[in-house]
């Protein structure tokens, strides 16, 4: 089981999820194996496995994964989620905080954001300043109705070509951001390049920074900034999504259907659903509990075009989140 969550774009970024049906298997078989491979992809939690099993049965997801292969389990986002005991700690934290004076504090703030370039040594890769401007402004346009600006602070360049084809988790990342983060807690700090496997992007939690703090920030693809090239992931909400987790928000499909026994993304406007949603699909309703999947939140999966919002709950969260982690840190 891989442990860190990948994003895989489609070939040509045309869509997503689009390959061959497995050989033997319908179409619902094959998407119900789908299912089961994303699920899988995103956990390593037992009680989080035993429901992804249940999505297909292990011949379906045999048939599939040998035509296909693993790496079919498309994916967004490269941010690695806490696992439960970690997020009960965590939630246990920010409840503290809130008792002991933090929900008293003026929700929102402004956030600085250093924008570190990274290119080859030939200079491939770089993005404009209207790009980044533009990017900043979808960024407040999310955030804005929850009381968060965010500044462009500061810009960098950097030629390098091992860090230009970056991967997560890896020494290559560590030591771009122990060059190269700036600010404290309470700043952002945003990497682009062209990014190895295929990525989107990964993001660090609030909560992450204490031990680590040069690893805390967002890193993205280049082409997914407003006018690239990775349609349909190229308005901007790629930044969007990871700077939720960077604000401490979880996948809208954290622990599936059975959200009330995984604690799901710990936000109770969001519907539950059973695995990420791709492209558009209006209506999708995968758990029997009320409301419709969440195709439009930011902390879904689907196409930039399709996001649009965050709800109450994750405004909430986001300021709990900052009070316990980041303001002032």
């Amino acid at each position: 089981m891989r442990t860190w969550q990948r994003v895989v774009l489609a070939a040509s970024w045309i869509g997503i999820g689009v390959v061959g049906c497995a050989d033997d298997l319908t179409e619902e078989q094959e998407g119900r194996a789908r299912e089961r491979l994303v699920c899988e992809t995103m956990t390593t939690e037992p009680s989080e496995l035993a429901e992804c099993d249940a999505l297909a049965s292990d011949y379906e997801y045999d048939a599939y994964v040998s035509r296909v292969g693993e790496d079919a389990g498309l994916h967004r986002c490269a941010t690695l989620h806490p696992p439960l005991f970690e997020r009960d700690l965590i939630e246990n934290e920010v409840r503290d905080r809130m008792t002991q004076g933090g929900a008293s504090l003026v929700p929102g703030a402004t956030i600085n954001v250093y924008w570190h370039t990274i290119t080859t040594s030939s200079g491939q890769g770089g993005v404009t300043a209207q790009q980044i401007n533009s990017q900043i402004n979808v960024l407040n346009a999310a955030y804005g109705s929850y009381g968060y600006t965010f500044v462009l602070a500061g810009t960098n360049t950097t030629a390098n070509d091992t860090w230009y084809n970056l991967t997560d988790g890896t020494t290559a990342e560590r030591n771009m951001k122990n060059a190269l983060r700036q600010g404290t807690a309470d700043d952002l700090n945003v990497y682009s390049a062209n990014l190895g496997n295929d990525l989107l992007g990964w993001a660090t939690f609030p909560s992450d920074y204490r031990r680590s703090p040069k690893m805390d920030g967002v890193v993205l693809l280049n082409a997914s900034l407003p006018g690239g090239n990775a349609a349909p992931y190229n308005l901007g909400d790629t930044a969007t999504h990871e700077v939720g987790h960077w604000m401490g928000l979880y996948h809208t499909f954290q622990g599936g259907c059975a959200r009330q026994a995984t604690k799901g993304d710990m936000v109770a406007d969001t519907p539950a659903e059973a695995s990420p949603a791709f492209g558009c699909p209006v209506g999708r309703n995968t758990c029997s509990t009320p409301g419709n999947d969440p195709i439009e939140n930011f902390m879904d999966y689907t196409d930039d075009a399709c996001m649009d919002e965050f709800t109450a709950g994750q405004g909430s969260r986001m300021d709990s989140l900052w009070v316990t982690y980041r303001q002032g840190k």
